[in-house]
């Protein structure tokens, strides 16, 4: 069997970014729990320091709970524009060791430095010295993954935060993964991982236990991609020039909204802000959708496909008004958002013409990490 190369990848994930840009700019935050965002009873937790994570507050979470599991909580306002400012500058440090960078958002990307601009060897050196470029530009700490895969430098770069590395070498791959808590598979969330559980699945050796066959009978389409990365099987490249499937901007109310009157009204701000950065990423798009939530927390969206691209407020937001009279309100409504896909990027993707062959990659073979 023909072997795959075995590549260098390098997860680099900054330390509760939002948080910690705010704590950079203001010092009497520093050391303390904050929430970004959250503000309010109807407002929903960004991010969290490690200071507020102590006492159980988390990303997505009500900014309610927030407060209640952690009284002295200091809520901050996001500032995206800021947050876009210091992601550019930690990209550049990127471009600094290799062009094979897949950014995943403002905080994290994946890079392939397997040839890289500094002609060091070992990828674990790259991502010390990345890191600290970081901490230089920036003040800011990051953490990193690194492997043979995006896959495994994902979950390796959770393992030592804050601040830290771990290097997952190919000769450690399989054990790694065999102990590794099923929990801890990126890409397996938590309905999922109760699915596993009461099938005797809790870590990767138990996964690696049962078949494909068994694999996709219980978990459908997934069940070969988890029967493959618990083998540290993953043909996933790093892919510099992602392409973007859609662009949103949605708002959680402060009180909920019975009447479409005043939902237009919040349309109309939605939209300007979906042509601001429609605008700022020179983006364009033929579908127009509509997320509406539910004071029950039910949600529904509802589309329309143009024959020709839109980027204008004006437009965007007579397409939501539309689809907003397309039926009846079920119930008043805490959140509206709308989104554009089926974008203009479509039509510059290039074909990638090289074939990838799915062979098992040999874990045994000696590399430089």
């Amino acid at each position: 069997m023909k072997e795959l190369p075995i590549r260098k990848i390098i997860h680099v994930d900054m330390d509760a970014f939002y948080a910690s840009v705010e704590q950079l700019d203001n010092p009497d935050l520093v050391g303390k729990a904050i929430a970004v965002g959250g503000g309010g009873k109807r407002g929903v937790v960004s991010a969290a320091s490690y200071e507020a994570r102590k006492f159980g507050v988390r990303s997505a979470m009500a900014g309610a709970l927030a407060q209640k599991l952690c009284p002295h909580l200091i809520f901050v306002k996001t500032n995206f524009d800021r947050y876009r400012e210091i992601s550019n500058k930690i990209r550049a440090v990127f471009y600094e060791f290799t062009d094979l960078v897949e950014p995943l958002s403002l905080d994290e990307a994946y890079l392939d430095v397997t040839e890289n601009k500094v002609g060091m060897p070992s990828a674990t050196v790259i991502a010390s010295w990345i890191r600290k470029r970081i901490k230089e530009e920036t003040g800011l700490n990051a953490s990193a993954g690194i492997s043979i895969n995006k896959f495994i430098a994902k979950v390796a770069s959770d393992i030592n935060k804050p601040n830290g590395q771990k290097t997952i070498p190919p000769e450690e791959v399989i054990t790694f993964l065999e102990a590794l808590d099923i929990r801890k598979f990126y890409g397996i969330g938590k309905k999922t991982t109760e699915k596993m559980y009461q099938r005797g699945i809790f870590t990767g050796a138990d996964l690696k236990a049962r078949s494909k066959e068994y694999l996709s009978e219980h978990f459908g389409k997934s069940g070969a991609y988890y029967y493959e990365i618990v083998r540290g099987i993953q043909h996933s490249e790093v892919k510099p020039n992602r392409i973007r499937k859609s662009l949103a901007a949605e708002r959680t109310f402060l009180e909920n909204i019975t009447s479409e009157v005043f939902m237009l009204e919040k349309l109309d701000h939605i939209a300007s802000e979906v042509e601001k950065r429609l605008s700022s990423n020179k983006l364009a798009g033929k579908t127009v959708t509509l997320k509406i939530k539910y004071s029950d927390f039910t949600l529904q969206t509802r589309s329309r496909t143009l024959s020709y691209y839109v980027r204008t407020k004006d437009i965007i937001f007579e397409m939501a008004k539309e689809l907003l009279y397309q039926e009846k309100m079920k119930n008043s409504v805490r959140l509206l958002g709308i989104s554009i896909s089926n974008l203009n990027t479509e039509d510059r993707k290039q074909k990638d013409a090289k074939s990838i062959e799915k062979e098992a990659i040999d874990v045994q073979m000696r590399f430089e990490f």
